[in-house]
């Protein structure tokens, strides 16, 4: 993973677990322990497909950048399936609270969305390389994949 897309999954992962730690103590307060495993459940899902899917979508970037719009488009269609499965192995579950869970994933994908957002911004990664620089940019990056 580059350092860039490093930093912006730190950007967003970070408020969104400080987001997570604060829906699990309301979840505890509101519904006890079912609560809880509905908040930890919601944070761990929401923080680990953002994760996974920001992680492939920066290794395809780095490798074979031609291909970051198809990969892109199969990393969402394949959370959006994973959370379908999810929701219908869960929805007669007693263990945790569902309200629990869906608020908080809810909260959890507002932050890591508006975080990544206020990551992105202040990265300040360049998309358009002038021609000039073009050849240094390409020479930087190759050193620093070897």
């Amino acid at each position: 993973m580059q350092e860039h897309d490093a930093r912006i999954l730190r950007g967003a992962a970070l408020p969104t677990a400080v987001v997570g730690v604060v829906a699990m103590i309301v979840g505890f307060a509101l519904s006890g322990p079912q609560g809880l495993f509905g908040a930890l459940f919601g944070v761990g899902l929401v923080i680990g497909a953002f994760a996974a899917s920001a992680f492939v979508i920066s290794w395809t970037g780095g490798r074979r950048p031609e291909l970051l719009l198809p990969v892109a488009f199969l990393v969402y269609t394949t959370k959006l399936g994973i959370l379908l499965a999810v929701l219908l192995l869960f929805r007669d579950t007693a263990a945790l609270d569902k309200d629990v869970f869906g608020w908080t994933a809810f909260a959890c994908v507002l932050m890591w969305l508006a975080a990544q957002a206020v990551a992105i911004k202040r990265s300040k990664q360049p998309t358009i390389v002038p021609e000039g620089e073009e050849d240094e940019a390409v020479t930087e990056d190759s050193e620093a994949h070897r």
